[in-house]
């Protein structure tokens, strides 16, 4: 037996029953990697708050010393986020992530100009 199947390169194609089975696992993958992919993008935005927090850095500068810390602990950047929210929450570092956290932060902040007393007064 043969179904229809719509598609944007090949308009009206002859699907047989194996086909569709295959279409349907391949589809499915992809909506389970697309999930992981939203939920990922998620733990990383708030690790990125955790950063802005612990740094006193803009949310730019947060990203980048994540993506630091990744490289230079050679850390997938998904688990150092993991880290960075049970750290928040009162769990533990990694000592080698917490060094270059650290060393991370201040380079950024060491890049951003002072600010003057009287914005810091007014922001109060």
């Amino acid at each position: 037996m043969a179904f229809f199947m719509l598609s944007s390169t090949r308009p009206l194609t002859l699907l047989s029953a194996t086909d569709l089975a295959k279409e349907h696992e391949r589809l499915h993958t992809e909506v389970a990697q697309l999930k992981q992919a939203v939920t990922s993008h998620a733990l990383v935005d708030q690790a990125i708050g955790v950063v802005v927090v612990l740094g006193r850095i803009p949310p730019e500068d947060a990203w980048r010393v994540l993506r630091d810390v990744s490289q230079r602990t050679n850390v997938k950047l998904n688990l150092v986020a993991e880290h960075l929210l049970e750290f928040a929450q009162g769990g533990l570092l990694p000592d080698e992530e917490r060094m270059e956290l650290q060393r991370a932060c201040a380079r950024y902040a060491a890049l951003r100009p002072p600010s003057s007393p009287s914005s810091e007064q007014s922001a109060e």
